[in-house]
């Protein structure tokens, strides 16, 4: 195993999560640096690392995994102090090695495609780990470190990385707000939002056994503009909503009109 000595910058979700996960494996934490000494000394004592609030880490480190969000990354990279036979990845899909500083040799990108909440175990096992480094040296380093977590290794580019990123919010953020809003309609309907859950287990289910393109159904994708009038009149009370109703129902209706178009034009030329 190429890499044991493991040091991180940060002690949020994404930290704490893969710094338990690596320590469950059989890897060596040795530092957890963060600015709250509060997370940072919880975060080191469930794996017997030392905390500190200095960007200073010593020889003995052979990866330093920066997880910090996306803003403090230039900052945390700039000042952030070890040997330079150390080998610096950091965790976020919208940047790429150019981020790094110049005095940092050995660089690389670990970037796991998933949700992380500090309530909840992550099975790490069959999960899409990118990687990127300017070496092939580097890139085994990083893709040993992915097969012991049991994770699923790809070389990706950071243009790719990115767009994976904007596919991710998609598919997780934006979602997760639409369920926010369904469940605040269900209240406003008189019931517990949980009278949804059994359609929103079987929307998940076929869109994964389907594909959510074959899976989508509704009044947008019928283009039945009567239905859609009738929900944004009772959407009234909430000006947001009854917004990203029309927009995302305008939207549904303009590419499923533009795929039978095309469907359509195909079967005419046979």
């Amino acid at each position: 195993m190429a890499i044991y000595n493991i040091s991180f910058a940060g002690a949020g979700r994404v930290a704490g999560i893969l710094c338990k996960e690596l320590y469950d494996k059989g890897f060596r934490i040795t530092r957890i640096v963060s600015r709250s000494e509060h997370q940072g000394k919880a975060l080191a004592a469930t794996c017997g690392a030392d905390w500190s609030s200095e960007l200073s880490f010593g020889d003995n480190c052979d990866l330093i995994i920066v997880a910090v969000s996306d803003h403090a990354l230039p900052g945390v990279l700039k000042s952030l102090s070890c040997n330079k036979k150390t080998l610096v990845v950091h965790t976020a899909g919208s940047y790429g090695l150019g981020i790094f500083p110049a005095k940092i040799r050995i660089k690389g990108v670990f970037y796991p495609l998933q949700t992380f909440s500090k309530e909840r175990k992550v099975s790490f096992d069959g999960l899409p780990v990118f990687i990127e480094a300017d070496n092939d040296e580097t890139l085994a380093r990083l893709e040993e470190l992915a097969a012991m977590l049991g994770a699923k290794c790809f070389r990706a580019d950071t243009e790719q990385r990115k767009m994976l990123h904007v596919a991710a919010v998609f598919v997780n953020n934006f979602t997760n707000f639409m369920l926010t809003g369904g469940n605040y309609l269900a209240k406003e309907a008189g019931f517990s939002p949980e009278i949804l859950e059994p359609l929103i287990r079987e929307t998940f289910l076929k869109a994964l056994e389907m594909g959510p393109e074959a899976s989508q159904t509704g009044p947008a994708v019928r283009n039945d503009l009567n239905t859609i009038k009738k929900h944004l009149e009772l959407l009234s009370f909430s000006p947001d909503l009854q917004v990203l109703y029309k927009e995302i129902s305008g939207s549904i209706i303009k590419y499923y009109g533009k795929k039978n178009g095309k469907l359509q034009r195909g079967a005419g030329k046979r």
